[in-house]
């Protein structure tokens, strides 16, 4: 029997069967574009490529978002600093000072992060200004038709989401913005009263910026995005998470559950697992992307956490660029969470640029075929 987008997605989440897995993925690398462009045009000019929405010519389902503004009401004004050939040094809108490398990008995007060289937070006094520009609730962080959107939500077949992705930056991920991630990891130490203060003032600005819209619509999914773990682990220990995020992070999700929203994610790269038991024990359902570079995987974060955890992303982007036998290897790991549930396969990241057009619909040919259940064609 056909179900909707938003069917299917609630009976993956609630490990129930269905007449197939639901079809998501993230997007790719500016760079991608051009390469897919040059190969495949036609195939390119089907694209829309905004891949967290909808994309009809690889199958991806429907996701609808309200767009609610998360972030900073006045921004910083844009600031070229220092500029040549090869770098420009600018302040962006979030206070930040980079120096970037100008060969090689594409429509803004960078071949190689950014160097970090500034921030707006270098004592506790600097918060004041980061403070006056995140006002909660304030009638310009939303659009002017939003009754409309929400009456014409009530009804929808689609999956529903508070907020486009990376809206709401999490805890670790505005501190890390706020201070830079050298100064934020002494700062727990040298300026606990500040990191106590920032803390609870973030909380209760993602809640109070929400509660005009969660008291009118209950949504799918909040998704929360920290970033806040590298390879080797988390960027900040458990007890570290315990003391000054943990307390904000409980009183958030039990708003947001509160009032209806089904699913609360959360959003880090590299290998969170040490906080995952805080994460869970605060209320939260799901994780993603499960990054794969850094040795972390879903099949072992189900047999470590089980069913109360919900797991997104998991495909290894490495493996698209090895061609039809290593994408369908890859992809037949992932049965078990399949017929399971509560799985999302999605590449662990953007894709990047070293995997070709033929590459990428041949891992979406496959990855179709495992979410329909059509094991044989993996063999």
């Amino acid at each position: 029997m056909y179900k909707t987008d938003h069917e299917r997605f609630i009976d993956c989440m609630e490990y129930r069967p269905s007449d197939r897995r639901p079809n998501h993925e993230l997007g790719v690398w500016a760079q991608t574009v051009v390469r897919w462009r040059e190969e495949a045009p036609e195939a390119a000019k089907s694209l829309g490529w905004n891949w967290f929405v909808q994309e009809d010519a690889i199958g991806l389902d429907r996701r609808e978002y309200v767009p609610v503004n998360y972030s900073f009401m006045p921004g910083y004004a844009y600031e070229v600093l220092e500029e040549d050939d090869e770098i420009i040094v600018a302040r962006n809108g979030n206070g930040i000072v980079t120096r970037a490398l100008k060969p090689g990008s594409v429509g803004g995007a960078r071949m190689c992060m950014d160097e970090y060289i500034g921030f707006p937070i270098s004592r506790p006094a600097d918060f004041a200004d980061v403070k006056r520009r995140l006002v909660a609730a304030a009638p310009q962080r939303y659009p002017t038709d939003l009754a409309a959107r929400l009456e014409a939500w009530k009804r929808r077949s689609s999956v529903l989401v508070l907020g486009h992705n990376c809206a709401a930056n999490g805890f670790y991920w505005r501190a890390r913005e706020f201070m830079g991630t050298e100064n934020l990891s002494l700062a727990w130490y040298d300026y606990p009263d500040l990191m106590h203060e920032m803390m609870e003032f973030y909380a209760d600005f993602i809640i109070e910026t929400s509660r005009p819209v969660l008291e009118r619509i209950e949504v799918d999914y909040f998704c929360l995005n920290e970033d806040m773990s590298m390879k080797s682990g988390p960027l900040l220990g458990p007890d570290t998470y315990r003391t000054f995020i943990y307390p904000h992070l409980k009183r958030m999700v039990e708003f947001f559950k509160s009032h209806g929203t089904r699913y609360f994610a959360v959003d880090t790269d590299g290998d969170p697992t040490v906080l995952i038991p805080l994460l869970m024990d605060a209320g939260v359902d799901i994780i993603w992307p499960i990054e794969r570079a850094s040795n972390v995987s879903p099949q072992e974060w189900r047999r470590r956490f089980g069913k109360s955890l919900r797991l997104w992303g998991g495909v290894d982007k490495r493996v698209l660029a090895l061609g039809r036998d290593a994408i369908k290897a890859h992809l037949r790991e992932f049965i078990p969470l399949i017929v399971e549930g509560g799985f999302i396969p999605t590449v662990d990241h953007t894709v990047p640029p070293d995997v070709s057009w033929d590459n990428f619909r041949t891992y979406i040919d496959l990855k179709q075929a495992l979410l329909r259940g059509d094991f044989a064609e993996l063999e």
